[in-house]
């Protein structure tokens, strides 16, 4: 397990994003520091854990780019099996909002006008906006 000295921080799960969590989930509780410093070294852990099980899984089926399939493999081999159809479910919100990105993306360039044209246009708009 990552400890909070040296470069172990690195490997750890920013504390502002457990803290929002915490926070999201229990509105109306307090949480100790050094709880939410044991959350977030479980929260490391358990990523490691599952990333080097899909790690394993991805070098034994021969392939260099662990895939979302390996992760779920992961989690079963692990014990995990109770997560797979959430963790299913957000693969797929995951993969909708990135296609939609992509489609906002494409659009934008389908246009035809140089990206120095549309950010004349803008400040043109903002121009008139401030007058």
């Amino acid at each position: 397990m990552a400890s909070s000295s040296g470069n172990d921080d690195d490997l750890t799960i920013p504390r502002a994003a457990i803290n929002k969590m915490i926070k999201e989930t229990l509105p109306n509780v307090r949480v100790a520091n050094d709880a939410r410093e044991l959350v977030v070294n479980c929260c490391t852990e358990f990523i490691h854990l599952i990333s080097s099980e899909a790690n394993e899984i991805c070098n034994k089926s021969e392939k260099k780019t662990i895939s979302p399939e390996h992760v779920i493999q992961a989690l079963e081999s692990l014990g995990f099996g109770s997560y797979i159809n959430e963790v299913k479910e957000v693969l797929q919100e995951c993969k909708t909002v990135a296609l939609k990105r992509r489609k906002a993306s494409s659009r934008l360039e389908n246009l035809g006008i140089p990206e120095e044209e549309l950010l004349r246009q803008q400040q043109e708009l903002f121009a008139q906006v401030s007058e």
